[in-house]
């Protein structure tokens, strides 16, 4: 009885594999085993970093948000606690967004939330 090799299945599998690598450096782009163990390492990779650009994004929000605050002569920490007091629902995103295209609504902003964080007094 004749060795069945898997014929074209067996290069179509290949094919596939290294499509997947395609631009991977060396024996990473070129090479089966090396580009089916680099595929799955980036397929991890992929996994952790889709969420940690979700955390990166809002700090990055915040360290803005900070700055503008800073420019206003408050504080990041007192200016968020006066908007929620307010009643202001606006997201970090928005926030900073607001802070880069429109300074002066940004301003109105400050002034809310400084307003509301000192009225209200401070938890013993």
């Amino acid at each position: 009885m004749p060795r069945s090799v898997r014929g074209a299945a067996r290069n179509q599998a290949r094919k596939r594999l290294l499509k997947q690598a395609r631009g991977y450096v060396g024996a990473r782009g070129g090479h089966r085993w090396v580009a089916k163990t680099q595929i799955q390492k980036g397929g991890v990779y992929a996994f952790r970093d889709r969420r940690a650009r979700k955390r990166d994004m809002r700090a990055l929000w915040i360290t803005r948000i900070t700055a503008a605050c800073r420019m206003r002569g408050t504080r990041y920490s007192l200016f968020i606690n006066g908007l929620k007091l307010a009643g202001v629902n606006l997201n970090r995103k928005m926030l900073s967004q607001v802070a880069i295209e429109d300074p002066k609504l940004f301003d109105e902003l400050v002034k809310i939330g400084v307003a509301k964080s000192r009225a209200t007094p401070a938890k013993a």
